[in-house]
Formats: structure tokens, C-alpha cells, sequence
């Protein structure tokens, strides 16, 4: 039991830290550039919409949501949502989050593999993300055979969540791949103006990278418990 608690602390330590990094990158970059003005001193809510329209994307809805870094595309009503310093504010930080949102809705105007398949896996990860800690907990705390398929049963299930982390992946880079070409295209930035929006959106990709590295160091650290117990 003491073995399991060590692991569990090395592991919870080491995914704060990943976690912890990325956020302070994310935040020091997006507010840098927050202080940046856009020389065309066009809004985030400007230049979404703008780009949404040179893609011929005419049915999507563009709102204000509070908080930061809280910006999101949903699929299920063609609501691109921006958060309170991207909707109004023309600095670098907000286009190049606004253009990002508008990769994700031009990937679900074209039909995107990666996003439809996340779209699909996002009511039973949620569920299973929730289910699987009840099963692991009951596998780690009771020794015997059927406390050991509790635990199988729950690494199955936390295995769900490690899938939609790595679907989301290509879903976000793809995304800044596609805002990136698009601010170039439509003269919204100028210069070295892109080359700041590309820190902005490769920074906000390390959170999901992190999201990705804790969620696989989580899972083999589950698998090498259960394989330990079974020997």
C-alpha cells in the first residue's frame, strides 16, 4: 500500500508541475501581447468576423463570455464564443485567439475528422472520466480478485479520457495551423504582428500537450500498479 501512495504522490507531483509550467507560459505570453495593439486596430469580435465571412461561413454567432482564456467554438449551435479581453480589445492576443476559434469553426464547415470524432467522444468521456476514479479507488484500496477488475475496469474507462486528450490534439494544432493562414490572407496583421500571433497560439497548444502528458503518465502509472499487484 505504501508503494501505491508513493507513486500516486510522484505522479500528482510531477502532473502539477507540467500543468503549473504550462499555464505560467500561456499567461505570460497572451499578456505580453495583450499590451500589443494590432495595427489595424481591428477587435477580436471584428476579425472573427471577417474571417469567418472570407470563408463564407454566414451561420455562426459570435458572443461574449466572462472570464480569460475562456474562448471556445461549439459545434452542437455554431456559437463562437470570446471571452471579455478578446471580444472587445484589438491587441495581438485577441485576434490570434479569435482566429483560432474560427479554425475550429471553418474545420466543422468542412466537415473535419479529428473535431466530429472529439464532438462524438465528448458525452461518454464525460461520463467515463467521472466513473473510472470510483472503480480505481476501489481497486486501490481492497485486495482481492474482484478489487483488482474494479481497477482494470477503471483504467479502461480513465483510458477514454487519454483518447479524447490525443484527439485534441491535431484538433487545436490544426486549428492555429488554419487562424495563422488566415490573418496572413486577409491583411489582419502586418508584418511581425503574425510571427507574435504564432507565440501566442503555439503557447496556448502547450496546454493541451500538458493535458495530454498527465493524462498518459496517469494511465501507465495505473497499468504498472495493476500489473504489479497481479504478479
Amino acid at each position: 500500500m505504501g508503494y501505491v501512495f508513493t507513486s500516486y504522490y510522484i505522479v500528482l507531483g510531477v502532473s502539477f508541475l507540467i500543468s503549473l509550467i504550462a499555464q505560467i507560459i500561456v499567461k505570460a505570453t497572451f499578456n505580453k501581447y495583450t499590451n500589443v495593439q494590432a495595427s489595424t486596430g481591428m477587435t477580436g469580435a471584428q476579425a472573427a468576423a471577417k474571417l469567418l465571412m472570407s470563408q463564407g461561413i454566414g451561420n455562426v454567432g459570435i458572443g461574449r463570455i466572462a472570464g480569460s482564456l475562456t474562448d471556445h467554438y461549439n459545434p452542437s449551435n455554431n456559437t463562437l464564443v470570446l471571452s471579455e479581453p478578446v471580444f472587445g480589445h484589438s491587441s495581438i492576443s485577441a485576434i490570434a485567439v479569435a482566429a483560432h476559434e474560427c479554425g475550429h469553426a471553418m474545420q466543422h464547415a468542412t466537415g473535419y475528422f479529428p473535431l466530429t470524432l472529439r464532438t462524438k467522444l465528448v458525452p461518454a468521456v464525460n461520463i467515463s472520466s467521472r466513473v473510472s476514479w470510483i472503480f480505481i479507488i476501489i481497486g486501490l484500496f481492497f485486495y482481492s480478485t474482484v478489487a483488482n477488475w474494479f481497477l482494470y475496469i477503471g483504467i479502461i474507462l480513465f483510458s477514454a479520457a487519454v483518447v479524447f486528450q490525443l484527439v485534441t490534439l491535431p484538433v487545436e494544432i490544426n486549428a492555429s495551423r488554419r487562424a495563422l493562414t488566415l490573418l496572413k490572407q486577409n491583411g489582419i496583421l502586418e508584418g511581425n504582428e503574425n510571427a507574435a500571433a504564432r507565440k501566442v497560439l503555439n503557447a496556448a497548444a502547450l496546454t493541451y500537450v500538458a493535458a495530454a502528458c498527465v493524462s498518459i503518465l496517469q494511465l501507465l502509472r495505473l497499468i504498472a500498479i495493476a500489473r504489479s499487484r497481479s504478479d
